[in-house]
């Protein structure tokens, strides 16, 4: 329940926008407005929604309009590309009312990824019993801290981290920058997990290789799909697997901001081949994978926002991965998309300082 006392916003307008698709045409939404960079939202059972906002706000969103500062987050360094990043709602939210957040953490002298889970209040307007699961150790700079985070089918989490700007620590298997991690859900690290006897490994790492991953998702065979910046050109879609490496800074289709070179070529024996890059960069963020019957042209599609071109990237895997560019007004630097229980599409404009949702024009409304 939401505290009507708290409410920051009236409900948002009725009235949409309509984006012409290959699905035929699609009604726009405003869901949630009056956002400060909004990062990431997930969905709560009972049809309200959590909002981040990198200035370290949480928000909890009842689908009618009303809005609810939730306090007791975690501490937050908000700075550059840092501050409160992503949340997740476990399966288990109805039992548990556990909330994940990833955050850019102060750690020594510097900030690094870190995670954190607390039980929502039964009135929506705190987290209680917070702690620390993972915290990333401190380092200097304000940029690439990856941060996105799923549950797997079978419970583990997938947290990333980006390299912080700082290219050899994603090859570094003592560092624990530009990896993808698996952990238990208490934070602690899963017996099977690909590196845990390697010496001087990080036990944490699942996958190696990447710059900054900015969106992650799970298909409905349980496999993990990301996608993470280039330098100049070489914005990769990977379909990652345990122990893999996905290259960087060794490997690349992109080139540094001057124009020069990046490590030693666009291939490397060991080291992954991206599914989809592209050249020039379209700076993704966000990544979801429709299920559900509401888009049915659309069944098993990935969707990625473009933070630098203003759109929604619809791949079909069934089509070599083909893009069809979604783009209206709203799409204003996506940041975040998700797939509602519904089916909808819903996403994060930064532009904006909004949450939308996409259906069928003529489709029931929320």
């Amino acid at each position: 329940m939401i505290a009507a006392g708290l409410a920051l916003a009236a409900a948002p307008a009725a009235m949409a926008a309509t984006m012409q698709t290959s699905a035929g045409p699609v009604s726009v939404t405003a869901v949630a407005t009056g956002l400060e960079e909004p990062w990431g939202f997930a969905f709560l059972p009972d049809g309200s929604f959590l909002v981040t906002e990198r200035s370290g706000r949480l928000t909890l969103h009842d689908g009618k309009g009303a809005t609810t500062v939730v306090r007791g987050g975690p501490d937050v360094v908000a700075r550059g590309q840092g501050g409160l990043l992503d949340v997740m709602i476990p399966r288990d939210f109805a039992e548990s009312r556990e909330v994940f957040l990833t955050y850019a953490g102060r750690e020594g002298s510097g900030a690094g990824t870190a995670l954190a889970a607390g039980t929502l209040a039964a009135d929506g307007t705190r987290l209680e019993n917070l702690r620390v699961l993972f915290q990333a150790p401190g380092v200097d700079g304000n940029g690439h801290f990856g941060s996105r985070m799923v549950e797997a089918p079978d419970g583990y989490l997938f947290l990333t981290t980006g390299d912080r700007q700082k290219f050899d620590p994603a090859q570094d298997m003592s560092r624990i920058e530009g990896k993808v991690l698996r952990l238990n859900r208490d934070g602690s690290v899963p017996a099977d997990n690909p590196f845990v006897d390697e010496e001087g490994a990080r036990p944490e790492i699942w996958s190696l290789g990447h710059r900054n991953i900015q969106g992650a998702a799970i298909d409905a065979s349980g496999q993990l799909w990301v996608n993470e910046h280039g330098a100049k050109g070489g914005d990769e879609v990977n379909r990652v697997e345990r122990g893999g490496n996905y290259g960087w800074p060794v490997i690349s289709y992109g080139v540094h901001y001057d124009g020069s070179s990046i490590g030693e070529g666009t291939r490397q024996q060991g080291m992954e081949q991206p599914v989809l890059f592209w050249d020039p960069s379209m700076a993704p963020s966000g990544y979801a994978i429709h299920t559900g019957e509401m888009f049915s042209d659309w069944e098993g599609d990935h969707f990625i926002g473009s933070l630098k071109f203003d759109y929604i990237a619809r791949l079909d895997p069934q089509n070599g991965f083909t893009e069809e560019r979604l783009k209206s007004p709203e799409t204003a630097r996506v940041r975040a998309v998700e797939v509602a229980p519904d089916g909808s599409i819903w996403f994060a404009s930064v532009g904006d300082g909004a949450i939308y949702r996409m259906a069928p024009q003529g489709a029931d409304s929320q």
